[in-house]
């Protein structure tokens, strides 16, 4: 039987407890999600069928504060992978000393087969229905895979509909018109780009001798082809969901 992802973190999170000295409450407190939330969304589809799809919210911890994490429209989202996403979540967040908690959510779904107008209905379905479990001081949304500034936008702007009042902070990620940040398209590849621009420094490396494959070519894979290009370094290879 394949192990879960979240027991395949759990376990990474056994070893890492090895090397550090927490108290035996704080060690507890990391094995288990403060909250995990499972609805259904009914959408209705363009020929007018009524179709329902699963979706997730996972908030990890909150102890440094509002939980942090991206929405993904994947056919394998699941309960599980969400929960382990949070999970990594909250270390990622922790060890850059950030001011938040670990988040995660996602609807089960083929973004790639839906209208315009179903992707709207369903990002806005998703916050009516996770609405009393998200906001700017408990749990924020960000992108992730297979959303946008677009889909954040719409999210949004339902939260706000439903607060009646405007809720800028429940998401990040969303177009600048509506308060987004600049550099955000490009933020993801670029804390990847120095992350490997610092381990070679470490190495003593250069980088006109280092090699460099991209796996996933989305958002984030191919702008960081394209800054690791530009740097110098020898990208021998890239690949996507269909191959390389």
């Amino acid at each position: 039987m394949t192990q879960s992802l979240f027991a395949n973190a759990s376990q990474r999170l056994e070893k890492a407890l090895r090397f550090v000295d927490l108290s035996p409450d704080a060690i507890e407190r990391l094995k288990t999600p403060k909250a995990s939330l499972s609805v259904s969304i009914p959408i209705r589809m363009d020929d007018g069928s009524l179709k329902v799809f699963p979706g997730y919210r996972v908030r990890y911890d909150d102890t440094r504060g509002p939980a942090k994490g991206g929405v993904r429209f994947h056919p394998h989202v699941s309960l599980d992978e969400v929960q382990s996403l949070a999970f990594w979540m909250t270390f990622k967040c922790a060890a850059l000393n950030l001011p938040f908690g670990g988040g995660k959510g996602g609807i089960t779904v083929n973004a790639k087969a839906l209208s315009s107008g179903e992707l709207e209905r369903l990002s806005r379905g998703y916050v009516n229905a996770i609405a009393d479990f998200i906001g700017p001081n408990v749990d924020i949304l960000a992108p992730d895979m297979y959303t946008n500034a677009t889909v954040m936008g719409w999210m949004m702007e339902q939260y706000s509909i439903i607060r009646r009042e405007a809720s800028p902070a429940v998401v990040t990620g969303k177009p600048l018109v509506m308060g987004g940040s600049l550099g955000r398209d490009t933020a993801t590849a670029m804390g990847a780009f120095f992350v490997i621009q610092h381990v070679i420094k470490q190495q003593g490396r250069k980088a006109a001798q280092t090699t460099v494959a991209v796996q996933g070519f989305g958002n984030a894979g191919a702008i960081l082809a394209d800054l690791l290009f530009n740097a110098g370094y020898k990208v021998v290879a890239v690949s996507d969901s269909k191959g390389a």
